[in-house]
């Protein structure tokens, strides 16, 4: 059942709901005005997902992913949610508007409006020094707290704020109960450095489970259809998270919300050799965690960490945080305010140096 949200201050409400105005671009949908634009990103959009549906890969990129999941959080609250829709927005110039995906979408969508970045990527942090000095640009959207730790030097520290992606917990089984044939789903999401650290990482874990005579299987991001990712996750007593650091981790997360014990390497700090490494800050694999989803390891901890794990297995219960944490309404709910606090902040907002 719709939740019906009230409509804060400095937003329209149609007979829908609140008006929110979204725009997206990356490789599954082109912010493009007019009908032809819309004929086009949407027949690109369809095309590129039979032909990644046929060749048994990842449909929709990550930015992809959080872009529909604040879509549905916003519309579980009873938004009238729209996007893309240049000819609404340059009506009501003044009307706010939300912009996520990859950063070609600073490029494509060039309006006056009041906007909210995110979630999406608006590239380094040198470059949203100058996003944050133009009067368009009132907040930006980073997925946890340590990465607006990260950004809010360089976009601002009013401008920078937090905002998780929700899940439809409703719509994700709880797969704890199904048969099991895996003892451990591995998802390698190494992504730096693969040569070394798939030998000191990977494959360290998967002799430590050789060695317990433990089931595993092994899923590479973005080499497997969601599908297969469901249905590994049905089979399988837990999973292992393997990745240097996420700013939300989707795919982690629905792994928690089906209910299925993570055992994360965390070692807190920043491999991207793009990124830079402030002192003091402290970063994660899996931001949004406590000790009823599983257990962390750093690496030089790996083999009794997993047998605390391994041992407590029965008592974790991550679908229960995700719920009470993450919730596709709770989610609509906060970016709804920030929304409407888009609408009525200060033009010339400066970055804080």
């Amino acid at each position: 059942m719709t939740q019906r949200s009230a409509t804060p201050p400095g937003l329209m409400r149609t007979s829908k709901g609140p008006l929110v105005l979204l725009f997206y671009d990356g490789l599954e949908l082109k912010a493009m005005p007019g009908a032809f634009g819309h004929v086009y990103s949407q027949a690109r959009r369809g095309a590129r997902y039979v032909v990644r549906n046929l060749k048994r890969t990842q449909v929709r990129t990550g930015f992809y992913v959080a872009f529909r999941g604040l879509q549905k959080s916003l519309e579980a609250i009873g938004a009238d949610v729209r996007v893309n829709d240049f000819a609404t927005a340059r009506r009501m110039p003044d009307y706010p508007i939300g912009i996520g995906g990859y950063p070609s979408v600073i490029d494509k969508v060039q309006l006056p409006n009041p906007t909210i970045f995110g979630p999406g990527d608006y590239g380094s942090p040198e470059a949203s020094v100058k996003l944050a000095t133009q009067d368009r640009f009132r907040f930006f959207i980073q997925p946890c707290q340590w990465y607006v730790d990260y950004f809010a030097p360089y976009s601002g520290k009013e401008k920078t704020v937090v905002w998780p992606v929700g899940l439809d917990v409703k719509a994700i089984p709880d797969f704890s109960r199904e048969p099991k044939t895996i003892d451990v789903l591995i998802y390698d999401k190494i992504r730096w450095f693969r040569e070394e650290r798939v030998g000191t990482v990977l494959d360290r874990l998967t002799k430590l489970l050789d060695s317990q005579g433990k089931t595993y299987k092994v899923l590479r991001y973005g080499h497997h259809h969601h599908a297969d990712f469901y249905a590994a996750l049905r089979a399988s007593k837990s999973m292992a998270f393997l990745c240097e650091h996420e700013t939300q981790g989707l795919a982690c997360q629905e792994a928690m919300a089906a209910n299925i014990p993570i055992f994360s390497w965390d070692d807190g700090v920043i491999v991207d050799p793009g990124m830079l490494h402030p002192p003091g800050l402290e970063v994660s694999a899996v931001p949004y965690f406590d000790d009823t989803c599983g257990v962390r390891f750093k690496l030089n901890d790996m083999e009794t960490a997993f047998a605390k794990f391994w041992v407590n297995l029965p008592s974790f219960h991550p679908r229960d945080y995700i719920a009470r944490e993450l919730s596709l309404e709770a989610a609509g709910e906060a970016y709804l305010k920030l929304y409407a606090r888009t609408a009525n902040a200060p033009a010339m907002q400066r970055a804080a140096g």
